[in-house]
């Protein structure tokens, strides 16, 4: 595939995976961790993803400021100035237009400009960024890759904010789901669709009917826009927020650029773009794709996609010996062996000083038991 010069990647890699914990802690969270024994972390296998699509020069990594050293260790090529430190966790909004800023800017800059001229919309067309997580698995990279292709070249030509929605194989309460119109496509571009309604993650009945009902896709948190379209949605969505960056616009990718974020950067909204743009906009559209995508957001969801004996059951990073045992994902320190017997569908996970059992289905709660320890014995677990 021919690397487009005008198409930017922004990697967000600035989470701190709390429901991987004890695995995943603040000083080295999930996104910089090798789960599969691949010797690539999952950062490092996100930015291998997306080479061949984007100039290296035109890739930016967002991540929390404490990150900054170790992104340099893990991606080497990039330079400094393509990772964009957030001085305070804000979500997923304000991260994307921080570096939407930083790329009005550079592309400004590319041809001449010190502000925007009359005919800069025509510029700001034909500059196309693809937004992704860091810590996404894709088990089809070829399949990943042709379509977000066929997505750059989509927003190339259409005003349109557009996301990748992944086709459902079970009744997934872990993730959002999206409802398309599937009478409504665009021309030259069939299989694109437009978006009637988002929902948040459903309880099981509910998720159940979305899975039946076959309009309903998993919302992937995968984003393809133009530089033109996305900056006006911020402008007419989130207007106090594109007026803070539009203020130091021409302070991006200087000595000042810092001292620029450290100020208005806390004082941005914590929302998400789901909620501040997304599910406001009228010109959002859904590609549906499936190319093996998973959030790995969840033990449950690493458990479903590994390797497992013929009860079910999964050992990662160690050795284990299982008894009358079903469905269980056990990872320790390395060298150390593990011996379960009776218990079915449960997560046993020891690093580093913590070792946390904790039924598969109650999982959404170790976000609660990490605010607990830390509670109690300060950031020492944590």
């Amino acid at each position: 595939m021919e690397k487009n010069q005008n198409n930017y990647c922004v990697i967000m890699a600035g989470g701190v995976g709390s429901r991987f914990w004890p695995f995943s802690r603040v000083d080295k969270p999930k996104q910089f961790l090798d789960f599969f024994g691949t010797g690539r972390s999952l950062l490092q296998m996100t930015v291998d993803r997306f080479r061949p699509l984007v100039p290296m020069e035109n890739m930016l990594i967002v991540t929390n400021v404490a990150y900054k050293d170790m992104i340099l260790e893990q991606v080497p090529g990039i330079k400094e100035s393509q990772i964009l430190c957030e001085p305070a966790r804000r979500s997923t909004a304000p991260c994307i237009a921080y570096a939407v800023s930083r790329i009005r800017s550079l592309c400004m800059r590319k041809v001449g400009l010190i502000t925007p001229q009359p005919d800069w919309s025509r510029q700001e067309m034909k500059v196309n960024i693809v937004v992704a997580a860091s810590d996404h698995l894709i088990l089809d990279e070829e399949g990943f890759r042709k379509t977000i292709s066929h997505a750059l070249d989509f927003v190339s030509e259409n005003n349109a904010i557009l996301t990748l929605g992944m086709k459902p194989t079970r009744p997934e309460t872990g993730y959002g789901y999206i409802q398309y119109l599937q009478n409504q496509k665009v021309e030259r571009f069939d299989d694109v669709c437009k978006v009637k309604t988002f929902t948040e993650k459903p309880n099981l009945e509910m998720a159940k009917v979305f899975l039946r009902s076959g309009d309903f896709l998993w919302n992937s948190g995968i984003f393809i826009w133009n530089l033109q379209t996305i900056s006006e949605a911020f402008e007419k969505y989130m207007p106090e927020v594109a007026e803070k960056f539009r203020d130091g616009e021409m302070l991006m990718g200087t000595d000042k650029e810092d001292d620029f974020i450290e100020k208005i950067f806390p004082t941005c909204p914590n929302i998400s773009i789901d909620y501040g743009v997304m599910e406001k906009a009228d010109n959002v559209y859904v590609l549906p794709s499936d190319f093996g995508w998973s959030d790995l957001g969840t033990w449950g969801s690493l458990h479903e996609l590994s390797e497992k004996d013929e009860s079910g059951n999964v050992s990662l990073h160690s050795n284990a010996i299982f008894y009358e045992s079903e469905g269980n994902v056990v990872t320790l320190e390395s060298g150390k062996l593990a011996v379960v017997q009776g218990m079915k569908d449960m997560i046993v996970a020891e690093s580093n000083g913590v070792l946390l059992i904790c039924q598969k289905a109650e999982e959404q709660r170790i976000k609660q038991f990490v605010t607990d320890a830390e509670n109690k014995f300060g950031g020492k677990f944590i």
